[in-house]
């Protein structure tokens, strides 16, 4: 799922790297197919050991959650010829477990067994200008989905099982949130008290910047031709994510066809939803939540959004406003949170 659409304007805002008071770190680099940035603000940093930190844990997320990675734990597991279970890390048990609380409470609309349904429409090996799916073959795609069906975790023993040996995990929507989270959690052991930790949009935040001000995040328009700032957000000690469906699509005789599939339906979804913003306790779950919020859509996932009490930030289409024109709704923990830094 794309996952490059929040814009850390504290990144922008953050003073020069090395202040005497207080002192800055930033570090970036390459990770999980996008890239990452960090700001760490505190006394007697050491710039060299923090990038070697990050770059370990990063090394070991990927080595857990990375699809890419035919050795990683999660490929070795989709690989799996048979359906007995597999004694998997503690890391993995944290992320299966959200995963499944987020499938559930969604009614489904975030799936990690999706796999058969990404290749069928085309954001596999299947190339866009294929047809597009009958009816008949998104049943039988159907039948591979649905993690509460195939997926069994066992976290007493750390043990995960699948019900049919070709059941595969694909963790690109919660994955990059658990590794905002770890590395947020390998700076604090560097006793951090103050950083914003960013992988390909997704973030988690701590404390104050430079400035000593509440970190500030820019949610992205979902203009087509340019960059631009919808809203600015206060996230300090939150995570926050943003997922839409305005850059990864196809067309197919003048039909638009988002890579946002819905698990239960076995289609993309249609309703004029683009973008969706979750601000959580952790990356993780703002990732996974911003996921399941974009496949329901305003009008199914505000009351999802209430009856769980999470902050999410919708912006929708226009429909009677043109191509870059949109609507914008939040939930009341949303609205809460921009009243409680007024």
């Amino acid at each position: 799922m794309s996952r490059w659409l929040a814009l850390p304007v504290a990144l922008m805002l953050s003073g020069c790297l090395f202040d005497a008071e207080p002192e800055v770190v930033k570090l970036s680099g390459d990770t999980m197919g996008t890239t990452y940035h960090i700001t760490a603000i505190g006394e007697d940093l050491d710039p060299e050991a923090l990038g070697a930190a990050v770059e370990a844990t990063l090394a070991d997320v990927n080595a857990k959650m990375s699809n890419w990675d035919p050795k990683s734990e999660v490929s070795t597991f989709s690989a799996r010829a048979d359906t007995a279970p597999m004694q998997v890390s503690p890391e993995f048990v944290t992320v299966i477990g959200a995963a499944n609380e987020v499938h559930e409470k969604s009614g489904g609309k975030f799936d990690i067994t999706l796999g058969p349904l990404i290749e069928l429409w085309g954001f596999g090996p299947r190339k866009p200008e294929d047809p597009i799916p009958s009816d008949s073959e998104i049943t039988a795609a159907l039948e591979g989905v649905g993690q509460a069906r195939l997926l069994t975790l066992d976290q007493a023993t750390s043990t995960l099982a699948k019900a049919r040996p070709e059941t595969g995990i694909n963790l690109s929507a919660i994955a990059k949130g658990y590794g905002v989270d770890a590395v947020a959690e390998t700076l604090r052991g560097f006793e951090i008290d103050d950083y914003m930790v960013e992988i390909g949009g997704d973030l988690v935040t701590r404390g104050k910047n430079d400035k000593g001000e509440a970190w500030r995040i820019g949610i992205e328009r979902p203009d087509h031709g340019a960059q631009s700032v919808q809203l600015v957000v206060p996230v300090s000690d939150y995570g926050m994510a943003t997922s839409g469906d305005y850059r990864n699509y196809f067309e197919h005789e003048g039909q638009r066809y988002s890579h946002i599939l819905d698990p239960v339906t076995g289609r993309p979804v249609t309703h004029r939803t683009t973008s969706v913003t979750v601000i959580a306790d952790s990356a993780m779950m703002a990732d996974a939540w911003a996921t399941a919020m974009l496949v329901l859509g305003l009008d199914q996932g505000l009351k999802v959004a209430e009856a769980h009490k999470l902050a999410v930030f919708f912006i929708e289409r226009d429909a009677q406003g043109g191509a870059e024109a949109y609507m914008t709704a939040q939930s009341s923990a949303f609205a809460d949170l921009l009243n409680a830094a007024d």
